[in-house]
């Protein structure tokens, strides 16, 4: 369980922190902008959320994604060390099951949505645009996490990457079944010249 007694503890003044294990790390390392990344979508979600009320059953699958993506946080913040044993029992991980989840509820969403024939403008809801500024901040920690994954020394297990691609892509469907009474927010290519 955790317990947070004291919040500032200081130990970061130097430009370092610690991750799960107590290793120390510069504040700009990879790993460090990783779960950094995975956090701010996060929040972006929880923003969505504030719009999502009213639509209880993708609320509640915001909400089950944001306590995945607090379990992504922590194994990213707990290195997997070259030879030990890689089954998660000494590690959160983000499991194959919780990507099969995100699929299935893609699915379900855009079962409800007409088919795209141009490209989606952020924007139309309040819910929608506040979806696609969690869908932008999750693919931008999508490209840290994959940076890590090439780093020398460094590896992000297979089922994380495929859940944080899964997630823009659930977010992208998850902000047009918002819009979906108001309709999308379509793309003219060439319109405003």
């Amino acid at each position: 369980m955790v317990r947070l007694d004291k919040i500032y503890t200081r130990g970061g003044d130097s430009g370092a922190t610690s991750l799960a294990t107590g290793e120390r790390r510069r504040k700009d390392d990879l790993r460090v902008e990783a779960y950094g990344a995975v956090d701010e979508a996060n929040s972006a979600i929880g923003v969505a959320r504030l719009a999502t009320a009213a639509e209880p059953a993708l609320d509640a699958m915001l909400a089950r994604i944001q306590n995945d993506l607090f379990d992504l946080g922590a194994e990213l913040a707990t290195p997997q060390k070259p030879g030990a044993a890689p089954d998660g029992a000494a590690r959160l991980a983000i499991l194959q099951s919780q990507v099969d989840r995100l699929e299935r509820e893609i699915d379900t969403l855009n079962a409800a949505l007409a088919p795209l024939k141009s490209f989606v403008l952020p924007g139309g809801t309040a819910a929608a645009a506040h979806l696609h500024v969690a869908r932008a901040i999750s693919r931008r920690a999508e490209r840290v996490m994959v940076a890590l994954a090439n780093a020398p020394e460094e590896s992000v297990d297979a089922p994380a990457l495929r859940y944080v691609n899964r997630l823009s892509d659930f977010l992208f469907v998850a902000a047009r079944y918002a819009n979906r009474e108001k309709g999308d927010v379509l793309w003219t290519p060439g319109a405003t010249r």
